[in-house]
């Protein structure tokens, strides 16, 4: 067995892999780009065309709370927010939704995790990470989704309270 190469066997086997390896690199490199499936949701393909801009949907002003889909969901804005100003000095929600005013205009008041740091200290102002509200929260419209959803939450459906 001396002088023999133990890898005599493998190495034309590795050779016409990775020349069939290249081939279908090549092919796979000048076939015609895949379809795309999920519609564009970020707006045109050349965004310097100057495309006008289509109007948002009318909001739903109904000042209904809307029952939320999963746990944890922040709760959608029922009112119009047109024109409110969202600054990082100004933020015109605190408005109705602080504790102190929700008494005279009849809003929920922003929930207490609104005033805890990311250590869980209770501040006695809205944290700076929950100060700006659309972040999390969105205001309702009357509008055709964008996408289709058949989203179903599977424990109202299976059984739950």
């Amino acid at each position: 067995m001396r002088g023999q190469d133990p890898f005599r066997l493998i190495r034309p086997a590795a050779m016409a892999g990775l020349a069939l390896f290249a081939l279908v690199g090549t092919a796979l490199s000048q076939a015609e780009p895949a379809v795309q499936i999920v519609p564009p949701l970020t707006g045109w393909p050349d965004p310097m065309a100057g495309e006008e801009i289509p109007p948002l949907g009318r909001p739903i002003t109904d000042d209904v709370r809307r029952m939320r889909n999963y746990p944890e969901q922040p709760p959608v804005i029922p009112h119009s927010i047109d024109g409110y100003q969202l600054t990082v000095n100004t933020n015109r929600c605190m408005d109705c939704h602080k504790p102190q005013f929700t008494e005279g205009s009849g809003a929920p008041m922003i929930s207490v995790t609104h005033f805890q740091d990311r250590d869980g200290q209770v501040l006695t102002d809205v944290t700076p990470r929950r100060y700006f509200c659309t972040a999390c929260h969105v205001q309702q419209t009357d509008v055709k989704p964008l996408v289709p959803n058949g989203f179903r939450d599977g424990y109202q459906h299976a059984g739950g309270p």
